[in-house]
C-alpha cells in the first residue's frame, strides 16, 4: 500500500519535507459537483472522517441523512470488521458499508443485513489459522504491540492496535508492518490501526466492486463522477484514484507520511469536515452553478440531534 509505512524520524539539521497542501474544499468547481450529484455518488472512509472516539459525529450523520434523502448514494469504505459494521450498516443511512480493506461487504435490504465476500468461503477458511498465527507472533515480537480490541469481529484480517486503546512509537508501527509483509500478509496502516491480510483486495477493489454490484457502474471509467472522502495513510490508494478526492482537515495529522495527496481539503475536522463535502454536494443538487463556476464556502450542515454481479461466498 503506498505510504502505508510512518515516515523515518528526521536528522538533527535535516530540512522537514515540503507539505503540499491541497486546494480549500471550498474551491471545487460547482459543475464537477453537479456531475457527481447528477450520476455518481459519495465514498467514504469511517473513523475520524465520520467518527470521533468511534462515535459519528452529529455533523455527519445528519449529512448523511441529507444526502439519502436528496438521492445521492453513499458507500462506505473501512478498515473495521464485519462485526462492527454490521450494526451500522443497519442504522445508517448508506447504501452498503465495505468493511476490512475491501474484503466484506455489509449490504442493506429489506430483510435485513446482506454480507458478501471478496473471497471464497475456502480461501477464508484457509487464511484463518494463518491470520492467528501471524498475529501471535507480531504481538510476541514487537514490545506494546496488542490485537484490535474489535478483534472478534474480524472474519478476513487482523488489527494490531496503535492509536485507538494503545500507543505504538513511528518505529514499533514500522516494525508491525514490516513483520506483517514477511508474512506475506498486504500491510496498511489507518488513524489507529495497523491492518493485514491475505490477498490482492483493498480499498479501491472494494469501492469497484459496490460500483458495480449496486449501481452497473464500472468505477475506473466514470471516477471523476464519484467524491471520495478520507482521513489518513491508507486511504491514499483511492486519493489516487478520484480527481474529487478529498481530505478531512485532521488529514494534516499524517502530512510527513503522505506520498498521494488528495485534491480537497476541508476547513473542518472529522465529522464536521465530511458535512462539509455533503453540503457543497447537496447546494451542486439543489441549483445552478454560479457565473464564476465555483461553489463558495460550504457550511456544515446543522446535525437535527442525537442519532444513533454479487461476490462469491455471499452469506
Amino acid at each position: 500500500m503506498i505510504g502505508s509505512v510512518p515516515a523515518a524520524p528526521l536528522d538533527r539539521g535535516q530540512a522537514a519535507p515540503a507539505v503540499r497542501r491541497p486546494r480549500p474544499w471550498s474551491e471545487v468547481p460547482r459543475a464537477q459537483l453537479a456531475a457527481v450529484a447528477r450520476l455518481g455518488g459519495l465514498m467514504t472512509d469511517i473513523d475520524d472522517t465520520l467518527t470521533r472516539d468511534g462515535a459519528i459525529e452529529p455533523a455527519a450523520l445528519h449529512a448523511l441523512g441529507q444526502l439519502r434523502a436528496a438521492g445521492v448514494p453513499v458507500v462506505a469504505i473501512t478498515g473495521r470488521p464485519h462485526g462492527w459494521c454490521e450494526p451500522l450498516a443497519a442504522t445508517w443511512p448508506v447504501a452498503a458499508i465495505v468493511a476490512e480493506n475491501g474484503a466484506v461487504a455489509l449490504i442493506p435490504t429489506a430483510a435485513g443485513v446482506r454480507t458478501e465476500f471478496a473471497q471464497d468461503e475456502a480461501t477464508r477458511r484457509r487464511n484463518a489459522q494463518r491470520l492467528a498465527a501471524a498475529s501471535a507472533r507480531i504481538v510476541a515480537a514487537v514490545p506494546g504491540a496488542t490485537p484490535a480490541r474489535d478483534s472478534p469481529g474480524r472474519l478476513t484480517d487482523i488489527a494490531i492496535d496503535h492509536a485507538e486503546h494503545a500507543a505504538l512509537d513511528d518505529a514499533a508501527i514500522a516494525r508491525v508492518v514490516a513483520l506483517m509483509r514477511a508474512e506475506g500478509l498486504t500491510a496498511t496502516v489507518s488513524s489507529i490501526h495497523v491492518n493485514g491480510w491475505f490477498g490482492s483486495h483493498d480499498k479501491w477493489s472494494g469501492a469497484c466492486w459496490m460500483a458495480r454490484r449496486l449501481f452497473g457502474r464500472e468505477l475506473a471509467a466514470e471516477a471523476a463522477h464519484w467524491v471520495y472522502v478520507g482521513d489518513s495513510t491508507n486511504d491514499q490508494v483511492l486519493f489516487d484514484r478520484f480527481a474529487l478526492a478529498v481530505g478531512v482537515a485532521n488529514l494534516m495529522h499524517f502530512a510527513n507520511r503522505l506520498e498521494v495527496w488528495p485534491a480537497y481539503l476541508t476547513e473542518g475536522e472529522r465529522g464536521q469536515g465530511f458535512a462539509e463535502v455533503a453540503a457543497a454536494l447537496l447546494a451542486a443538487h439543489a441549483g445552478p452553478a454560479r457565473p464564476d463556476g465555483i461553489a463558495g464556502p460550504a457550511r456544515p450542515a446543522q446535525p437535527a440531534g442525537p442519532a444513533g454481479a454479487a461476490a462469491p461466498g455471499a452469506t
